[in-house]
């Protein structure tokens, strides 16, 4: 009997690993968590609490963006992708920043046309597709629907910007006897003031300024180029409707005192702001933090002196803190803009502005310290002084990351690179460009015209500083995907190469020129001519350098592209002939040096001394004729010299010898 027993014992145990894996497979399919080793020992082990609880985890709800998130934190930026606004549409994708500027305008300008004909034809578009929903795709209400003389209407009016229909209607409100309300009416003063008593175009577009007021401003700035907020601004005009308004409010409180002042600041009328607020205190009514907010910005407007600016916006604070309003970031936002127009003896105000705004709990922005470097870094390109402001400004905000509180915050990272490339501080640029890739602060280098500023500067800073691998890497890192070099930008890498000696890699940087759409550039490419010629190089050099000169010659007869042709010059004849003989493409250097009678250009002196080498490796004679008689047609000094050598160094006829003597004995006479 025990034979049997010892049998099935065996048995169990070869075959216990197989019944724990089956055991696990089982179980795992009706419960959600599989068996651990952990699992295992317990079930090994003996049971010794049996009343311990079991806690369940709490459900977790993720969003419905959760796996998208998840995806795109796996991708990297792709360097070698053109931006993502162009992806899309592979036919649209643009190779040259002026492509990148018209694309551009042509998808918003799309966009905008998408968004007129949905808010205009709304029954079109009743289904919503969209999981999640999204809001900006579908149709607004932008015509009334309230056609009675009502306050209801009224609402509907200010609520839909129609700024015109709204006055009429407040106005027929008030010629029926039907009183208006002070919430409505407040709401129709702050419409008024925010759009300067005109109606507002559609899509954000430019206000509709009068006549008068149009030639006055093209008046005042004549002969000075228009920025694109010269378009969005109106003139504050006397006694308009919100003024009006104003006047018939039986009880003024600070919101309509707040409205006006705000309005006429926005609308640059600063000494009439003044005004108002001189009436408010005369009311007794209380301001409120975006009253002297507005009134802080302006005060370097109202006062010559610069002593005069800071007295009047210590005055204001103080007025501030008697009120007992409390300040919030724009109010040291705009304390820190004014004081760049207070002068230099009250520049030290400027860093205890930013230790207040520690002291009250209220972190700076971006805005803020770039108004710091406004105050302390005036000239563009001064080159004197030092970084150490802004040093000690990087060292507070090195690895954070932020999020947009003021519309000035996109300006710090242009004004910061300025800086490092005025004061050449690579080791500073490095950390302005290290603090944009961290999270998603790059989306605070503002708009694409900004972001090409910013991303020139910092090139250019790593041009003139850094060695030419370097410089190399970045170049393939930001081109195309973040950045669009300028002919400057691409001179400036020429210059690179040319100081670290690396001249054996233009041949590359001219493909890059052509691909993006500066070949049509004259000054670039003469650049690049001129140091493929400078010096001899390698055979193999010499090679790739002649392909590049016949690539910038189709460029000069025309190409393929359709571009306009660039004019010949003595410098680019000279210099792409030059590269030709070198390469010992003699045939195709004499169809260029034809190219100088024909284009009435005159060739250098050391170029047809070379032609006349190259002449005599061929054993032409006939040739070595008709270059000195080129020399001669051009009235060169170099004529006897090139004669004699000529007859030096030449097998030539009765007559060929006749003819160099007679061209010799010309130019020496002439001399």
């Amino acid at each position: 009997m025990a034979a049997p027993g010892k049998h099935v014992g065996r048995y169990v145990q070869r075959n216990s690993k197989f019944l724990l894996n089956n055991l696990d497979r089982l179980w795992g399919s009706h419960r959600s968590f599989g068996w651990t080793s952990l699992l295992r020992q317990q079930v090994a082990e003996p049971l010794r609490d049996s009343a311990e609880t079991i806690v369940i985890p709490r459900k977790k709800t993720w969003s419905k963006e959760a796996v998208l998130e998840a995806l795109a934190s796996t991708v990297s930026q792709d360097p070698t992708a053109y931006p993502y606004q162009f992806q899309d549409d592979p036919y649209l994708t643009p190779r040259t920043l002026p492509e990148f500027k018209l694309y551009s305008l042509s998808i918003e300008s799309g966009r905008s046309a998408a968004k007129y004909f949905i808010d205009n034809n709304p029954k079109f578009f009743a289904k919503d597709f969209a999981e999640p929903h999204i809001p900006c795709l579908m149709p607004e209400t932008i015509a009334p629907l309230l056609e009675e003389v009502s306050e209801a209407a009224l609402k509907e009016r200010i609520h839909l910007r129609k700024v015109t229909a709204a006055v009429d209607l407040y106005d027929q409100l008030l010629q029926a006897g039907t009183s208006v309300s002070v919430e409505t009416t407040h709401d129709l003063l702050d419409l008024l003031c925010l759009y300067c008593d005109r109606q507002p175009a559609e899509d954000g577009g430019p206000l509709q300024e009068d006549a008068e007021g149009s030639e006055e401003e093209a008046k005042r700035r004549r002969g000075k180029p228009r920025r694109p907020s010269d378009f969005l601004r109106s003139s504050w005009k006397e006694n308009n409707n919100a003024e009006r308004i104003f006047n018939l409010l039986p009880e003024k409180h600070t919101r309509c005192y707040s409205a006006l002042i705000r309005g006429t600041v926005m609308h640059g009328a600063p000494a009439k702001a003044f005004s108002f607020y001189t009436d408010m205190l005369n009311n007794r009514v209380a301001g409120d933090v975006h009253i002297f907010n507005a009134l802080i910005s302006v005060a370097p407007d109202v006062r010559e002196k610069y002593s005069e600016r800071w007295d009047l916006i210590t005055e204001l604070l103080t007025q501030m803190q008697q009120q007992k309003v409390q300040p919030n970031l724009f109010t040291f936002n705009s304390v820190l803009k004014s004081l760049k127009r207070c002068g230099a003896p009250v520049r030290s105000q400027a860093l205890h502005t930013l230790s207040e705004m520690k002291a009250v709990g209220i972190a700076p922005s971006l805005a803020s310290f770039n108004y710091l470097l406004g105050v302390f870094y005036k000239s563009t390109s001064s080159g004197h002084g030092n970084t150490n402001i802004l040093h000690d400004v990087m060292s507070e905000l090195e690895g954070s990351s932020f999020t947009c509180q003021d519309p000035d915050d996109v300006l710090f990272f242009l004004s910061a690179m300025r800086i490092c490339l005025d004061y050449k501080d690579l080791e500073l640029g490095y950390k302005i460009q290290s603090l944009v890739e961290v999270g998603e602060n790059w989306r605070l280098l503002g708009d694409p015209h900004q972001q090409s500023l910013y991303y020139g500067r910092f090139f250019h800073l790593l041009c003139m500083m850094e060695n030419i691998d370097v410089v190399l890497k970045w170049y393939r890192r930001l081109v195309p995907s973040l950045y669009y070099p300028t002919s400057q930008g691409l001179k400036n890498l020429l210059q690179a190469l040319d100081t670290d000696s690396r001249l054996d890699l233009l041949p590359t940087i001219w493909k890059d020129i052509r691909s993006l759409g500066h070949d049509n550039k004259e000054d670039l490419v003469l650049e690049l001519l001129s140091l493929m010629s400078r010096d001899g190089h390698a055979p193999e050099i010499q090679e790739s350098f002649a392909q590049c000169a016949l690539g910038v010659k189709s460029v000069f007869d025309g190409g393929d592209r359709g571009n306009p042709r660039l004019e010949w010059s003595n410098s680019s004849l000279s210099h792409i002939a030059t590269l030709l003989l070198r390469a010992n493409k003699t045939k195709e250097a004499w169809d260029v040096l034809q190219l100088f009678k024909a284009k009435n250009r005159v060739p250098f002196d050391g170029l047809l001394e070379d032609f006349l080498s190259a002449c005599g490796s061929d054993g032409s004679s006939q040739r070595a004729v008709e270059l000195v008689q080129l020399s001669a047609t051009f009235c060169l000094a170099s004529t006897p010299q090139l004669a004699k050598r000529a007859l030096e160094e030449f097998e030539l006829t009765e007559e060929q010898r006749a003819v160099l003597t007679e061209l010799q004995s010309a130019a020496e006479a002439s001399d």
